[in-house]
């Protein structure tokens, strides 16, 4: 039923779409990436500096690519060959580390835009609701072309941990305001969250990630007293690895319209601090959740065995 759900909310969005968006003056520096797999199988990546006012996130993906449609030409069958199947895999798209709730056809694209193409299983959820791979987005771009402010949450345990959190969002540019956890960052902005999972398992973006890939979009789990064990998953939800002392996790989650929260957790203060120095672009870069331990960097879902 909710994948009936989704697509009717792409037929609708189809059929808005075809209306047009309007000529514009266009706009500029905007990416788009294919990959497959949770990203971890590239396909292709391009950016172009200038956009034609009227662009759409299909009409992008169509110039670069090759590309059939279905249900009305708002719902991508194929890129490149490369379709779903009927064994629960589909394409879904994100703007910012955003998955979109409506068509492609309907989206438009502002400036600084990063686009995310990913066909992969959805047997376990049929909606990541925000992802950590396209980052310094969404802190940098925003929402539909509107920058948000930032709150950098902290737990009193974790301070060399939110200090270096600060210094990687200052470098990529996102000033943020920094208060202790738990004092709240309102509906209209942007929150980091730092902490142990002990400190973070009660926010309400902690309880969405405890309940599983199916409230949170998150394929990984803390377990144990004080979530002293993470546990990574493989793309149908199931655990694969545990991790135990000095493991950390960036992660980000939503529910309906709320903007994300991004988590920056561990096991202990030192699965912490790994995770704050996971937290550039580099590392981060086309994963949809990134677990740590040391300076051994574990995409998840995980794919095989690994």
């Amino acid at each position: 039923m909710r994948v009936l759900a989704v697509i009717a909310v792409v037929l609708t969005a189809a059929v808005t779409g075809g209306c047009g968006l309007g000529p514009g003056k266009g706009t500029s520096n905007v990416s788009l990436t294919v990959t497959r797999s949770f990203g971890t199988q590239p396909m292709g990546s391009i950016t172009r500096n200038k956009v034609p006012g009227s662009e759409t996130v299909m009409r992008m993906l169509q110039r670069s690519f090759k590309v059939t449609t279905r249900f009305g030409g708002g719902f991508v069958q194929s890129i490149d060959g490369i379709s779903g199947t009927a064994s629960q895999r589909d394409w879904f798209y994100y703007v910012n580390g955003i998955q979109a709730k409506v068509g492609a056809a309907s989206t438009a694209v502002h400036r600084g835009d990063r686009i995310w193409w990913d066909l992969h299983d959805w047997s376990a959820t049929d909606s990541v609701p925000a992802v950590v791979g396209s980052f310094p987005e969404p802190f940098i771009h925003g929402v539909k072309g509107r920058r948000l402010p930032t709150t950098l949450e902290c737990a009193p345990d974790v301070p060399d941990a939110c200090k270096q959190v600060a210094a990687e969002l200052k470098a990529v540019g996102v000033p943020v305001a920094t208060q202790l956890l738990g004092t709240g960052s309102g509906t209209d902005s942007l929150a980091v969250l730092v902490g142990t999972w002990g400190d973070l398992h009660g926010t309400f973006a902690g309880i969405l990630i405890a309940h599983g890939p199916s409230a949170g979009g998150v394929y990984a789990r803390f377990t144990g007293a004080e979530g002293r064990s993470l546990e990574l998953l493989d793309p149908h939800g199931g655990a694969v690895r545990t991790l135990g002392a000095g493991a950390g996790l960036v992660a980000a989650t939503a529910q309906g319209s709320s903007s994300p929260a991004w988590l920056v957790t561990g096991t202990d203060a030192a699965g912490v601090s790994a995770a704050a120095g996971a937290l550039t672009p580099k590392r981060l870069l086309d994963h949809f959740a990134l677990a740590v331990q040391g300076d051994t960097d574990l995409p998840v879902p995980l794919q095989g065995a690994q």
